[in-house]
């Protein structure tokens, strides 16, 4: 019986185990943090010189295509012998500290998730300055997808019914529930929110592919296009006229939609003769199979209130969208 006994006790502390693997691969405390707010986990001395500007200079530069300057991240800073317990949950943070290596490292969900977690480390600040500046792209490029997809999340727990745009355009997006249709036609479609000073939109409509041409001024060629739609489908009182601000040229770059060639503008819309104006978001996804330019738009007028984070929440409902 010794050997039976044995064999059955060895057996239940195998699958103990087992289960206790599963369990701490598998669960991970749920993060924290507000959208576009990071973290940076280094110690005083290097957050107070070089290593410190460098962090500044990448990760709280202006967001572009905001009318006043907005940091890309709201930042804050503790030495790592504080980063434990719950502080480890928050979902965006960079690790950076000195060692007997230079390296940089990618983690996501280390300790929670969502999460991403930029650990760097390098012998000397003058090095990890360079690794910094090196990867600021890849690891803001990385930071940002994180961020739309947190919000895409949250909107996922409670989104907008919309039975009029599939059939309308052929496409699905999805919308948060406070959000309400505005104005529903063949041609246009407008999907709006009230803030508590203004509001945040989003607009649907297309143009044919000779719309944007292949060469050329493309640019050029956007303004024209969003400002003709704005004018004859957006209500302006005292017959102002919803255009793209003439001072500035809006910021323009080729990205992919719902795996499309589509153009990304971002800018300043104004109202002709009137002191409104705001930031927008402008996708046109080339969209060969129905010979059209599918344009998606998210603009917001908010004049007390801070714009980063409105237009991080458009940008997430655009890139939501999936062509049928």
């Amino acid at each position: 019986m010794k050997p039976l006994y044995i064999l059955f006790f060895s057996f239940f502390v195998f699958l103990a185990c087992v289960d206790k693997t599963k369990t701490s691969n598998k669960y991970k405390r749920p993060s924290v943090g507000n959208i576009n707010t990071l973290q940076v986990v280094t110690p005083d001395r290097l957050w107070a010189d070089t290593v410190g500007g460098a962090i500044r200079a990448y990760f709280a530069s202006p967001t572009p295509g905001l009318p006043q300057d907005e940091p890309l991240f709201s930042m804050s800073q503790m030495p790592p012998k504080v980063f434990s317990g719950f502080v480890k949950t928050y979902r965006l943070f960079l690790h950076i500290t000195l060692g007997e290596t230079d390296t940089i490292a990618f983690r996501k969900n280390p300790y929670a998730a969502p999460q991403i977690g930029v650990f760097i480390t390098a012998t000397s600040q003058e090095k990890l300055a360079a690794l910094i500046k090196e990867n600021a792209p890849k690891i803001l490029s990385t930071f940002k997808s994180s961020e739309i997809k947190e919000r895409q999340r949250r909107t996922k727990i409670s989104k907008l019914k919309l039975d009029s745009l599939p059939s309308t355009f052929g496409i699905t997006l999805e919308i948060p529930s406070a959000y309400h249709i505005a104005k529903s036609a063949s041609d246009f479609y407008w999907i709006r929110k009230e803030l508590k000073y203004g509001n945040t939109n989003v607009i649907v409509y297309q143009v044919p592919l000779s719309a944007i041409p292949e060469k050329g001024n493309i640019i050029d060629a956007i303004i024209k296009m969003r400002d003709s739609v704005g004018i004859k489908h957006l209500p302006v009182e005292d017959d102002g006229q919803f255009i793209t601000e003439a001072a500035y040229a809006p910021y323009l770059k080729t990205t992919v939609i719902d795996s499309k060639f589509a153009y990304e503008t971002k800018g300043t819309w104004e109202i002709k003769n009137q002191w409104m104006a705001g930031p927008f978001v402008n996708y046109a996804i080339k969209d060969e199979k129905n010979n059209r330019y599918l344009v998606l738009e998210g603009f917001a007028y908010a004049p007390r209130t801070a714009k980063r984070n409105l237009q991080l929440e458009l940008e997430s409902i655009l890139k939501s969208v999936r062509i049928k």
